[in-house]
């Protein structure tokens, strides 16, 4: 670690808490005597995150004067499509968003990402292993976490009360129960952004965690064979309510940001999304504020008779990799932006949803929803991450696409996990 991470913080008391084990500093200080241009791709494309995100590229600039960070900002799917894109052709990023995985794993395999363990060997102990986790491959370190959260479901009070509901389902039983109660009051149950079939994976993988638990879960991944009857129930599971017709109108031609939209209007009164809803949700409403204190978050329901746990998770979180050819700069600067506590807790502190692997960092966060996924991460039994990226890419799509198939009433329940088994068996 060179000097933009090692001074000691000590201001604040936030920083206090921190000081005995952050190496950080209030602004980044020189490190390049040449000039010298690194690209920097994240996915933070909506304010509060852009305009944070393009303050922290400045100040490091500014710091730096012969330092150029080339900063692009697309949206989620976008963003993937760049980088496979650019990987594909060989030319990595130098610095890039990550969701670790079996993405991961191939660029780790292809050489289009580079160790930077030597490097980060001061501030590895400052971040919580569970986030290191999410870029090592085979014991050796590619990048650093910011965010790790878990999803969950979203819901507006307001909307549950004038439906007469007190409180989000803790069974499914419950939860499908009610989601006919908002029916019958005239209210869209649940945003649904089905354009990006990934949003419609999320209650799929919630239920095949609440049906199947840690262990069945772990089987499927490492064997390929998603047939068992606990999968198959949990694609049953999801087909009852996609025919109950809980979706807003059009869910299938919408994607994430006008999911998250549909529900910051207050249009909707669930939605099965991560961390980053409460910023993604008001960002892209009409209003820009999106619900307001209106908002709650709650565990995904209980199965009952499954072999999952209400303390089960499913989620994970985000990253940034260093591409082969980076230069050091992009580490120094990666390091900055993940470990320097005056920026995590600027980036905490935005209430976009970003939940930091700074070891303290919980101190930063004041919201209560975001603090009951902390509580959520911190008491899980079991945390299985998305399943498009603990999988290949193309199993990951494939897992996606059979959900997809399943909500716009293509496929059954048996050819949903059959379909994802034939998949796997391709990759040998």
């Amino acid at each position: 670690m060179n000097q933009t991470t090692r001074k000691l913080l000590a201001s604040t008391g936030a920083a206090a808490l921190l000081a005995t084990t952050v190496m950080a500093g209030a602004a980044a200080t020189a490190v390049a005597q040449d000039e010298v241009e690194f690209d920097f791709y994240s996915l933070q494309h909506l304010d509060p995150g852009k305009s944070f995100i393009e303050g922290v590229v400045a100040d490091y600039m500014a710091a730096n004067p012969g330092v150029t960070v080339k900063l692009e900002t697309l949206e989620n799917e976008a963003l993937k499509d760049k980088i496979a894109f650019e990987t594909a052709a060989g030319n990595p990023p130098d610095l890039f968003q990550s969701w670790g995985g079996g993405t991961l794993a191939q660029q780790v395999e292809a050489g289009l990402v580079r160790p930077i363990d030597d490097e980060i060997a001061d501030v590895v102990d400052v971040i919580i292993p569970a986030g290191l986790s999410m870029t090592n491959v085979d014991g050796v370190q590619y990048g650093l976490p910011y965010n790790l959260g878990a999803v969950g479901l979203w819901y507006n009070m307001d909307l549950l009360a004038e439906a007469g509901i007190d409180a989000p389902a803790t069974t499914w039983a419950e939860f499908l129960a009610d989601v006919q109660t908002l029916k019958d009051a005239g209210i869209t149950p649940i945003s649904l952004g089905g354009q990006d079939a990934w949003t419609a994976m999320f209650w799929f993988a919630y239920l095949s965690v609440r049906n199947c638990g840690p262990e069945g879960m772990s089987a499927a991944i490492t064997s390929g064979d998603w047939t068992g009857e606990c999968f198959v129930k949990a694609a049953e599971d999801l087909k009852t309510l996609v025919e109950m017709e809980p979706f807003q109108e059009g869910f299938l031609a919408a994607n994430h940001d006008a999911q998250q939209g549909e529900f910051g209007n207050g249009r909707a009164a669930f939605m099965l999304q991560g961390q980053w809803a409460p910023g993604s949700s008001a960002s892209n409403s009409e209003s820009g504020e999106g619900i307001g204190e209106a908002l709650g978050w709650a565990s995904f329901p209980a199965v009952e008779g499954g072999a999952g746990q209400l303390t089960d998770v499913f989620g994970g979180g985000d990253n940034f990799v260093v591409g082969r050819d980076a230069p050091p700069e992009a580490v120094d600067f990666l390091e900055y932006l993940t470990t320097n506590a005056d920026v995590v807790e600027e980036w905490a502190g935005l209430g976009d949803g970003t939940l930091p692997t700074l070891v303290g960092s919980e101190a930063f966060v004041a919201d209560p929803n975001l603090q009951s996924i902390l509580a959520a991460r911190s008491e899980a039994t079991f945390a299985q991450g998305y399943l498009d990226q603990v999988t290949s890419p193309a199993l990951g799509a494939a897992i996606n696409d059979a959900v997809a198939g399943l909500v716009a009433g293509v496929l059954s329940s048996e050819e949903l996990t059959q379909s994802i088994t034939d998949a796997a068996a391709l990759e040998g």
